[in-house]
């Protein structure tokens, strides 16, 4: 049975390895490492670059000689003398160590790194003919990179910004490069310096003339790059003018390595940014609204009787416009005047007289409902305070009018009638 016919393999393109100025095998130990850990280190431009081996084409590690300051031979702990095979490199902020083979590899090191640094090739290091026509190679490429390239301390800022970045950052340099403020090809340079206690800021003017930048100072220097210019300010100030750069060591999109399930490589996985917090629950229970003004208010009596003459509350008053608000509002109840009470009759129809009993007393004459039959039919007359006192809301403490007579009066009658009727029985 002929087999299936399948499609020639095609070979991975591989990935080519990345160019350096110098590499070679260099361990290195941080501000925070215990011991030296051995990389393949590999230097470009102002980078170092580390990798696990030299066969790697991404680097793990990399080091900015931007903050660059000096290079300097250390003896390891414990030695009376120098072995040729330690040495330090000293930035702005931090100590990095270093650790190589041969005493040869660690003059190269620092001829390359000097030679990138300072734009210059190195003559005080112990070096043959042929490591220094390497590193003149290497300052021509340097050269023209960074004609191509802008330094990092340039900054598209206002001259007040610039002023504003030196003063809030002093430990992130105090020179600083930013266009030119006459809307020219040309840039402006901005340092700040100490000078008895007091912040002096100055302003240079570096002109374009064709491929060259010209400083305009008392004998004016010509520089072929923008980074020959910040060099020139470097050293003709014996570094006391360092170079803006900003801190930007930490990584601002979270990140991890992840293997992949198709060709085991390792990739960098960068998830999305999670949102501001979790979405809120739906399922809970629902806010309470808040109480209206009308919840809080104390429950209105019960309309009374329209037919008996009582003073009725009212919920609801005219709306007044108040200009002080110390007024009570117009929704709660609202006391009307009371209406005329018809006026009781002066005098009660008189009683025909009757014979007298004998055992009535004199001054009060007995009446029979045999002999009065409309005196007991007669209604009883209606007791004015207690209805008003029921009705009345309770906070009101007094009584709206004065009902002091009637009163007496409706006493008086009931006390008559009850001798009355006590007398026929």
């Amino acid at each position: 049975m002929a087999s299936a016919l399948r499609p020639p393999r095609v070979p991975k393109p591989k990935g080519v390895l990345p160019s350096h100025y110098y590499e070679s095998f260099l361990e290195k130990k941080g501000p925070c490492d215990r011991d030296y850990k051995k990389f393949w280190a590999g230097l470009q431009g102002l980078t170092i670059y580390f990798y696990n081996s030299n066969r790697d084409f991404q680097h793990v590690e990399k080091l900015n000689l931007g903050a660059f300051e000096k290079l300097t031979d250390e003896i390891p702990w414990g030695s009376s003398r120098d072995p040729g095979t330690h040495f330090s490199l000293i930035l702005r902020d931090q100590e990095i160590k270093f650790k190589v083979e041969t005493l040869e590899c660690r003059e190269m090191w620092k001829g390359f790194i000097l030679t990138v640094v300072e734009l210059r090739v190195p003559t005080d290091l112990t070096l043959l003919p042929g490591h220094l026509y390497m590193m003149s190679e290497v300052l021509a490429k340097e050269e023209a990179r960074r004609a191509l390239e802008t330094p990092s301390c340039f900054l598209k800022v206002s001259r007040l910004e610039a002023q504003l970045l030196l003063e809030r950052y002093p430990e992130c340099g105090n020179l600083l490069l930013r266009p030119s403020g006459d809307g020219a090809d040309g840039v402006s340079v901005t340092t700040r310096q100490m000078h008895n206690g007091t912040h002096v800021v100055r302003h240079y003017k570096v002109k374009r003339e064709g491929p060259k930048y010209v400083i305009d100072v008392e004998q004016p220097f010509s520089c072929t790059s923008l980074d020959a210019v910040v060099n020139y300010f470097v050293s003709h100030t014996k570094k006391a003018l360092v170079p803006f750069l900003l801190d930007e060591d930490y990584e601002k999109v979270l990140g991890y390595v992840e293997a992949d399930k198709e060709n085991g490589e390792n990739v960098w996985v960068a998830p999305s940014a999670p949102g501001p917090g979790p979405a809120p629950c739906t399922g809970g229970p629902k806010p309470l609204s808040p109480a209206s003004s009308q919840d809080k208010l104390p429950p209105l009596p019960p309309l009374p009787n329209q037919e008996e003459n009582y003073v009725t509350p009212i919920g609801d008053g005219p709306a007044v416009d108040y200009e002080n608000q110390d007024v009570a509002s117009s929704s709660w109840p609202v006391i009307l005047k009371p209406k005329k009470l018809p006026k009781p009759p002066a005098k009660l129809p008189k009683p025909p007289v009757g014979p007298k009993p004998a055992s009535q007393s004199a001054g009060i004459t007995g009446v029979s409902h045999h002999t009065w039959p409309h005196l007991s039919s007669l209604p009883e007359p209606k007791v004015f305070n207690g209805g008003l006192g029921r009705k009345l809301p309770v906070s009101s403490a007094q009584p709206l009018f004065p009902t002091a007579g009637l009163a007496d009066m409706t006493a008086e009658l009931q006390k008559k009638l009850e001798k009355r009727r006590a007398l026929e029985h």
